[in-house]
């Protein structure tokens, strides 16, 4: 069993080699088993590391955001398995990149319709596309790229845009695959952000702070910029081979500014450690938190629960996610031994890409949040010292 000082010792090894700082909270039963803070949240002016640091959640945004579609889905607001088109009706007649037999790709109709259940498990077809322009269209996903970055010209022409116009604009691209058959992360997030303004009327901010951030108490937790919170920012940098760093301006950081000039898709979250322990507390305690009932157990089992056949894990089988399957919108423990981790199976969780990472293991009714922003992140190095130091706090 590890200890409060062997966790210290980890965090300040990590700040020693090279990282300006980070934090750690682990719960259990709602009980705080470890919290930490360790390095800077701003080096320069000298502000240490602390609880209302805070960090750029990049894709660890979409836990909250699939959180809230599970409670829409457990009010009856929608079925798993609803046509996409139902709700969002330019994404009715869709079109698939395919191999043919010579070693083509060709464009045909799909068969399926996309369905709620495939953008909740990031099988709609479409990944992100905001890598370079393929030079050679040698296969299905480099036609679906090239097809999502045309898409992309009037919006990039017009300056800034909605989530709504980026989803109806994309809707014209052409799949990688069939709905439903290939797990592919990308762009099913910002479809499943326009599924819950389409079904609540509402804007996906003002959903999010009534279902979990207000309930949750995380009042420091949003896209846009409010009170103190860009002064609170965490110092983004760079990190290089010989373990210096440089200050890097996070382009992120634009999108957190109010007004709708600002916005470019779906903006991303901010949030704290401490305001991000409580959802995960929540999610580790069967929708409970502080004696209020914030969700149904069993729709969390339902997130949790692997939907990937042995053909569409493989995507996951890297040193990072090996032994993990994938629920609705959140990465999935199925394979101790293969993982490495002392987790049971069915802990959940998801990384951001500026180095933020969670995992809620209902059995043990165990929470883990950690944080740092670094590009590279090396997730492969924090994240997985992290999880096991984590573990080995449990009672």
């Amino acid at each position: 069993m590890s200890s409060k000082k062997d966790v210290d010792a980890l965090l300040q090894r990590f700040v020693d080699g090279g990282l300006s700082g980070c934090g750690l909270k682990v719960t259990q039963h709602g009980k705080t088993l470890y919290e930490g803070y360790f390095g800077y949240e701003d080096p320069e002016k000298n502000i240490e590391m602390n609880d209302r640091s805070v960090f750029r959640m990049a894709s660890m945004s979409k836990i909250p955001m699939y959180t809230t579609c599970m409670m829409l889905y457990e009010r009856g607001l929608f079925n798993l398995t609803d046509p996409v088109y139902e709700y969002l009706p330019e994404w009715r007649d869709l079109k698939k990149a395919v191999r043919t037999g010579n070693g083509d790709v060709k464009i045909v109709p799909c068969e399926k319709p996309m369905r709620i259940s495939d953008i909740l498990s990031m099988k709609c077809g479409l990944p992100y596309c905001n890598g370079p322009m393929p030079k050679n269209p040698s296969d299905e996903r480099n036609v679906t790229m090239i097809s999502m970055k045309e898409c992309m010209k009037p919006l990039n022409e017009q300056g800034h845009y909605t989530n709504r116009e980026h989803v109806r604009a994309m809707s014209k691209a052409v799949l990688a695959a069939e709905p439903g058959e290939q797990w592919i992360y990308g762009f099913s997030s910002e479809i499943s952000a326009a599924l819950i303004e389409a079904v609540t009327g509402k804007g996906i901010d003002d959903v999010m702070k009534e279902f979990l951030f207000d309930p949750l108490d995380m009042k420091d937790t949003g896209s846009r910029f409010f009170d103190d919170i860009e002064s609170r920012m965490v110092r983004m940098y760079t990190r290089h081979a010989d373990n210096s760093r440089t200050y890097q301006y996070c382009s992120f950081d634009s999108k957190h500014i109010p007004g709708e000039e600002h916005e470019a898709g779906w903006a991303r979250l901010f949030s704290t450690v401490e305001d991000y322990s409580h959802l995960l507390q929540m999610l580790s305690e069967g929708g409970q938190y502080n004696g209020k009932t914030i969700m149904g157990r069993k729709t969390i089992d339902m997130m949790r629960a692997n939907g990937l056949n042995e053909s569409q894990i493989k995507a996951l089988d890297d040193i990072y996610n090996r032994g993990y399957g994938y629920g609705y919108g959140v990465r999935t423990l199925v394979d101790r031994e293969k993982a490495n981790c002392a987790g049971s199976a069915g802990a959940f969780g998801w990384t951001g890409g500026f180095g933020t990472w969670c995992e809620a293991d209902p059995a043990e009714g165990l929470g883990i949040v950690y944080m740092h922003n670094q590009m590279p992140n090396m997730e492969n190095y924090y994240h997985l010292l992290v999880r096991q130091a984590a573990y080995g706090l449990a009672e």
